[in-house]
This record gives C-alpha cells, structure tokens and sequence, in this order.
C-alpha cells in the first residue's frame, strides 16, 4: 500500500497514475476522511489536555478551599466520556481509510510506457529465432493425447474443466523441468531453496495485496482463515514481515516449487483446451528483498535469471515491458517473458518479472537498518516466475516436436529424464 502522505502530497501526479491504470478512484474521498482523522485527533488531544489540568486542581484540592470538587469531577467524567466517543469515531474514519488506501494500486515507474493493454507493450529484446518446421506444428494437446501423456477428460472428471492429469513421461518431464529450473537458481543464481505451505492466513495475502482487491480469484477453505496461494511469491515475500533486517544483509533471495491455484475468474472463453491457463498449475518462483538503491538493477538480474532457463532449454522468446494499462496491481514496472508457441504462430506469457518497491513491505512492514545507522527503511521486494512449469512443458512440446508425432528432449533436461532422449508412442 502507498503512504497517505505521499497520496495526498502529490495528488495531481497519483491521479495521473490512476488514471494510466484505468483505475477509477476519487481522491477527494482520501482528502476527506484525512481532514477528518485529524480534526478528530486535535479535538481528543485538547480534551485530553483539558481532563489532565482538571485532574490536577482536584490534586491540589486542599491548596484551593473553595473549589467544587464535586463538580469538577462530573465535567472530567463528561470528558473521558467525549474521549471514549471520539476514539469510537476515529477507529470508525481509520478503518474506512485504510480499506480505500488497500484497494489503490502502486505507483509506476517512470521507465515503465503508457498504454492502453497489452498491444502496447514495447519488446525489449529477442532470444532464438523460431523454429521451421517441415510440416504443420500440432497443439501441445493433441501431440501430448496421441503420446498418451496428458488426459484431460480425467482431469475434467476428476475436478472441473481446467484440471488436467499428467502421466507417464508427461509427469516425469514436469518432475525434470522442476529440479532444472531449481538447480538452476540454487546453484547458478544464489538463491535460497525454499518449501513454504500452500495455504496461508488472509494476512499473508493482505501483505502481497492479493487481498482484498483479488479475492474473486482464490480459492478459500470454508471452516478456516487459510487460502490456497495463487503463487509461492505470497509465502516468500512474507518470510520476514513484521521483520527489521540489517542493511548488510541485504539482498536476500528466494526460490521455490509450489502447486498455484487460481481461480481465474475473469478468464471465461480464454485458453479453454490445454494447459495454458489452469485452475491447479506449478511454478518455480524467485523473490527478492533489497535496498531501494539496488532494485532496479536487481530487477534487470531478475529478469535475467528467468530468461536463462528458457535459453538453456533453447525455447526462443521475447522480453516486454508492460505498459500501464497491462501492469499488476502491486508492481511498479515488470517484464514479462514470453515464449514461442509454433501451433499458435504467436509468444505468449511465461514468466512476469516485478518490482513492487515498498507497496508490499509497508503492507507487511518489512524494514531493514541502513548500514550508515540511519533512519529505519522499508525494505523493496520483487518477484518473478522463473518459471511457469505447465508453460514450459507446453513450449517443450510444440517446439520439440517431430512429424512422427514424438517429442525430443532439450539437450538441458536429458540428464533429469535418465538419459532419454526422446519421448515417443
């Protein structure tokens, strides 16, 4: 969440925010109930000033024989009783204060472009030339059916629609692509392998602000304040909230595998067939907590780090810079990473790579100590697929395949199949 005294400070400039992010709010309302939450404050702390010189003349009472006593202590009583009432009221203006300041998007970056959705998303840069095929490329799906490594009628049998079974080598080469991609952050990029729970507390998913703006799209146990996470970024993130960490410590890194579920309720007649857009899919996170001199430099080795896998599983892709119409909600600018899918002739999405700044950590108040002994900090977090399983074995498929229906297997994963080089009837 944004300070609201940075709000209110530059009105004009977040209003232009908002309105770049086609996010209708009316910051007059904020102007409102500040005025409020402060004419309350002044009118208690002069009660309270007026009670205390009260309460002092009864305590010199003997030293003044002619004061009602009596009477004084009817008013002090009438007092504490306004104090009581304004206190009620203030609590009253607070909540609904911060409830709108909850539901108000980050700020953007000022290298991040605006635009209207994601037609306006300029590309970055480019790895691999897509491949040319000899003959028509076939969807993930009907390749993945023939070679009998996906169901997804059991799937759909089992759950709902956008549910899929994996089996035999499918399973196997999601399994393979977790261990990479793992081994790849663990060892390679200084990550901290992590294993956090898959469901956690309305708190946790207040910090990461998928509450309450997103709450349509999560799963939530019915007898418990425990959600399914839509990310390992929401457990990752909050390792250290209510938490003051040393500068010098400073950037911390995590990494994770964990199953994400998502109800994808704005999502209708999109991606119906195949494993583009699930409801249960997996994902290897990475997150980041740093000083705000280094977030932006630690974005672009973010970034990086996830483009890796792709160019060591050679799966050509392209990098954007989402616009502020296209943005997420917690992040002040983010790359996606985007993959080549031959059946669709188009990159589609694969990885988001996001600086959130201190939107996230004031909402879970994680801080750190400068090492100069300065004023206490919010500390910034990112985060960043790295990546996207499902989508991986989606882009592993359609662009490995042969004519003869069988799919090879990238050079980066042989060794975590057992050798095997080629998965066929």
């Amino acid at each position: 969440m944004l300070d609201i005294k940075y709000i209110l400070a530059n009105k004009d400039e977040y209003a232009a925010v908002l309105k770049n992010r086609h996010h209708d709010f009316n910051l007059d309302i904020l102007d409102g109930l500040d005025a409020k939450r402060r004419k309350i404050i002044g009118e208690t702390e002069d009660l309270k000033a007026k009670r205390n010189e009260g309460s002092k003349k009864i305590g010199n009472a003997k030293n003044n024989p002619g004061l009602d006593v009596n009477a004084l202590k009817a008013e002090i009583k009438e007092i504490g009783e306004k104090i009581k009432s304004l206190d009620t009221e203030l609590a009253e203006v607070e909540t609904e204060l911060h409830n709108h300041l909850m539901t108000l998007p980050n700020t953007l970056s000022a290298t991040t472009p605006i635009g209207n959705d994601e037609n306006d998303n300029p590309v970055v840069r480019k790895w691999g030339e897509p491949k040319k095929f000899d003959f028509e490329p076939k969807p993930h799906w009907d390749v993945a059916e023939a070679l009998g490594i996906m169901d997804f009628e059991k799937g759909v049998m089992l759950a709902q629609s956008r549910f899929t079974v994996l089996k035999g080598l499918g399973a196997r080469m999601e399994r393979a692509l977790v261990n990479f991609m793992l081994d790849m952050h663990t060892k390679k990029h200084g990550y901290l392998e992590v294993e956090p729970p898959f469901m956690v507390r309305s708190a946790i998913l207040e910090g990461t602000g998928q509450l309450p703006k997103f709450a349509e799209d999560l799963y939530k146990l019915q007898n418990d304040d425990l959600w399914l996470i839509p990310t390992a970024e929401v457990p990752l993130t909050n390792l250290n909230r209510e938490s003051i960490l040393e500068e010098k410590d400073l950037p911390l890194y995590y990494t994770a595998y964990t199953p994400c579920f998502r109800r994808e309720a704005g999502s209708a007649g999109r991606d119906v067939r195949g494993l583009m857009r699930q409801h249960q899919f997996d994902k290897v996170e990475m997150v980041k907590i740093c000083t705000p001199e280094t977030s932006y430099d630690e974005l672009e080795k973010l970034t990086n780090n996830a483009g890796e896998v792709l160019e060591a599983l050679e799966l050509p892709y392209r990098v954007v810079n989402l616009c502020s119409g296209d943005i997420g909600f917690g992040s002040c600018k983010t790359y996606d990473l985007e993959v080549w899918l031959p059946s669709q002739d188009k990159y589609r999405e694969i990885s988001s790579c996001s600086n959130c700044e201190d939107f996230q950590a004031r909402r879970m108040n994680l801080r750190y100590r400068p090492a100069d002994g300065g004023k206490i900090r919010f500390a910034h977090t990112l985060n960043g697929s790295g990546i996207a399983v499902g989508r991986t074995l989606i882009a592993v498929i359609e662009n490995y395949q042969n004519e003869d229906g069988s799919v090879t297997v990238p050079k980066a994963l042989v060794p975590y199949m057992d050798g095997l080089e080629r998965i066929e009837l």
